[in-house]
Parts: structure tokens; sequence; C-alpha cells
């Protein structure tokens, strides 16, 4: 897939092979910026705009916001199971249909908009106080195999940026302020 891909504004998700301490601190900061960036690339957007699908076939913006928390509090909960239990396997849940909840039309997306907020000065918090190797516990995902924390900080690191691009690569192709 290419970046001009609207399904991947940013490219696929690709784990760098080796995640050193510098590259962990990004990681998070990216984390801790989510919230922000997301609320930015939606503020103005009428509710037309954010029943507009960012791609033909896609999500709209609002099922994009409402994602994220959802998303985001299962990553949060996978990680403190894995520093709290030995490799434990996670449940996977179908994100699809959970976009097609009704919480995911009916809810204000102020409401998503500050549990992310929320949810990302806990998590940044319990990130920032991990050592060395608590980066390196496990996890198994049924769908994926054993992965570790720092895995799951790098695709979430990317997973922040890559619906936030959803919204601002919408914007800009509708040529929406």
């Amino acid at each position: 897939m290419e970046a001009t891909d609207l399904r991947y504004p940013i490219g696929k998700f690709r784990a760098p092979d080796k995640i050193t301490n510098e590259m962990r601190k990004n990681f998070i900061k990216d984390i801790e910026k989510t919230p922000k960036l997301l609320r930015k690339a939606v503020s103005g957007l009428s509710r037309k705009q954010l029943d507009t699908p960012y791609r033909p076939g896609g999500w709209t913006v609002r099922q994009v916001i409402h994602h994220l928390p959802d998303s985001h509090l299962n990553a949060y909960v996978r990680i403190k199971l894995t520093l709290t239990e030995d490799e434990p396997t996670i449940k996977p849940y179908e994100e699809h249909k959970w976009a097609e909840l009704s919480d995911s039309f009916n809810t204000p997306i102020s409401v998503s908009l500050d549990l992310l907020e929320a949810l990302h000065k806990r998590w940044v918090n319990l990130l920032k106080s991990l050592s060395e190797s608590d980066f390196q516990r496990n996890y198994r995902h049924p769908e994926i195999g054993v992965v570790n924390i720092d895995w799951a900080l790098s695709q979430y690191s990317w997973h922040g940026k890559h619906h936030t691009a959803h919204i601002t690569s919408l914007r800009k192709r509708m040529g929406w302020k």
C-alpha cells in the first residue's frame, strides 16, 4: 500500500526491528499528543462533515473519533494485563462491529474526545513509569502471536496518527477549513 492509499494516509504500520529508549520516548510523546491533535483535526466540523466517510466505503469521521477511545482502552487494558500477568492471552474485539453500534452514531464526539484525553493521561503516566524490562513483557494476541509492550507502544503511536490523518486528509481533499 502506498501512502496515497486513503486507508493508510501515513502508510501501513510497520513495527521497528529494535526499539531504542529514544524511540520509546517519542512513541510515548505521540500517544500523549494524540488527543490534542484529534481535537484540532475535528475542530469546527459540522454535523454533516462529521457524518462524511473519510474514504468511499470507510467509516465516518464520527465513527473514527469514537473508535479511538474504544481501541486505546483495549490497548491500555492489554498493557496492564501484561504487566500483572505472565504472558496473558488477550481478547481481540470486532472493531468494525463496535463502530456500527448506536453509541458510535448517537454519542456527542465531545464525550469520546474527553474520554481519550483522560485515558491518555493515565496511559502516559503508566508508560513513563515502566522499566526497560517492562517493555519486553509479552502478551499473546490470538490473531498476531506473541508481542511485547514495545511492539504495542509503537503500534499505538502509529494508530493515533493514522486515524488523525484520515480526518486531516479528508479535510484537505474536501477543502474544509
